[in-house]
C-alpha cells in the first residue's frame, strides 16, 4: 500500500508540470477509477470522468505538495461527479418541459443542446451566489414573480430583492463575457 501514503509533490510556485501530474496519473489511475465506477454504479464514464479529473490536476488547481494524493483526487472527483450530476437533472428537466409543449413548438436537436448548455452555465453562475440570491433569481425569472411576491416569500424587503437580483444578473454578465458571448 505504499501508493496510498506516497505524497506526490508539485511544484509550488507554478502550476504542475505534465511530469508530475504523469507520476501522480501513473500511481492513481486505475485506484480513481474504481473510486468513481463504485460511485456511478459501474458506468462506463467512469475513465471519462478520472480524465477529465487528471485534466483538472494538470489545469493547475493546486500549487501545494499533495500530501495525501487519493483524498485530494477524490476531491476533485467528487466536484466534476455532482456537476455532472446536476447537468443530468438540469437537461432532464428541460427535456421533460419540452415534451409537454406541442410538437410544433418543438426546437431542433441542435437548439436543444444549445438550450441545455446555456441552462449549465447559468446554474454555474447562480451556483456561486448566496441561497437567497439564487432563489430570488429564479423566482423572478422562472416563477414570473413581482419583487414584493419574493421579497415576501423570501423575508427581506423588496430593496434586498432588487441587490439580490443585480448580483445574480451580474454573475451572468460575467460567465456570458468569459464565454465571449
Amino acid at each position: 500500500m505504499a501508493l496510498v501514503d506516497t505524497p506526490v509533490s508539485l511544484h509550488a510556485a507554478d502550476a504542475p508540470t505534465s511530469t508530475d501530474v504523469a507520476a501522480l496519473y501513473a500511481a492513481h489511475h486505475r485506484w480513481l477509477i474504481n473510486w468513481l465506477q463504485r460511485r456511478m454504479a459501474g458506468s462506463s464514464q467512469a475513465a471519462d470522468m478520472a480524465q477529465d479529473t487528471f485534466v483538472s490536476v494538470l489545469a493547475g488547481h493546486t500549487k501545494t505538495a499533495i500530501a495525501q494524493p487519493r483524498p485530494f483526487l477524490a476531491t476533485i472527483a467528487r466536484r466534476l461527479l455532482a456537476n455532472h450530476y446536476r447537468r443530468l437533472a438540469l437537461e432532464e428537466a428541460y427535456l421533460q418541459a419540452l415534451s409537454c409543449q406541442p410538437q410544433t413548438l418543438q426546437a431542433s436537436p441542435e437548439s436543444q443542446s444549445l438550450v441545455i448548455e446555456a441552462l449549465v452555465r447559468i446554474d454555474q453562475a447562480l451556483a456561486g451566489l448566496p441561497d437567497k440570491a439564487r432563489e430570488a433569481f429564479l423566482l423572478v425569472h422562472l416563477d414570473g414573480l413581482k419583487y414584493a411576491e419574493v421579497a415576501a416569500m423570501l423575508g427581506v424587503s423588496q430593496s434586498a430583492v432588487k441587490k439580490y437580483l443585480s448580483r445574480a444578473h451580474a454573475a451572468c454578465l460575467l460567465l456570458s463575457l468569459e464565454d465571449g458571448l
